[in-house]
């Protein structure tokens, strides 16, 4: 199938397979190896992107679907003048170690901030609920995101 869509601003068409998952499309077809591939069933947030703004679990998502859709990765984030607020919000505040779900967690903020979403801890602990960490801990991480919100 052919489809079309703007990954990182940037249009895109491609063939593809109806079966192939958004993540496979990324890393192999693309390159673009930020989304990692982790549980394959939606609960570590490791794959996470945003599709037309809304954090997604590539790994579950199929690539047809997003026919039509802006797609932004880490890689397109990290181009973003905004992305230095979040950079540094991580930095100051320890909340990166091994860097494996970071790449999830920075978008899934991006998408919380976009939508008005971290407004107090609670928002920001339901938001990041589908997103695992296993160095850092949550307290660095919930300190990083009160920064991004302000």
């Amino acid at each position: 199938m052919e489809i079309r869509l703007r990954i990182n601003g940037r249009q895109t068409v491609e063939s593809v397979q109806p079966n192939v998952f958004l993540l496979d499309f990324l890393r192999e077809r693309l390159g673009l190896t930020g989304a990692k591939r982790s549980c394959d069933v939606q609960v570590c947030g490791a794959c996470t992107v945003l599709v037309d703004g809304d954090a997604v679990s590539s790994c579950t998502y199929l690539a047809v679907d997003a026919d039509g859709h802006d797609v932004l990765t880490i890689e397109g984030l990290a181009e973003l003048p905004e992305f230095g607020v979040f950079e540094a919000a991580f930095v100051r505040h320890a909340a990166v170690q091994c860097g494996y779900c970071t790449p999830g967690l920075l978008l899934t903020l991006k998408s919380l901030r976009d939508a008005g979403e971290l407004a107090t801890d609670e928002q920001i602990l339901v938001g990041l609920d589908g997103n695992l960490c296993r160095c850092t801990g949550y307290r660095s991480i919930l300190e990083a995101a009160r920064e991004i919100a302000t």
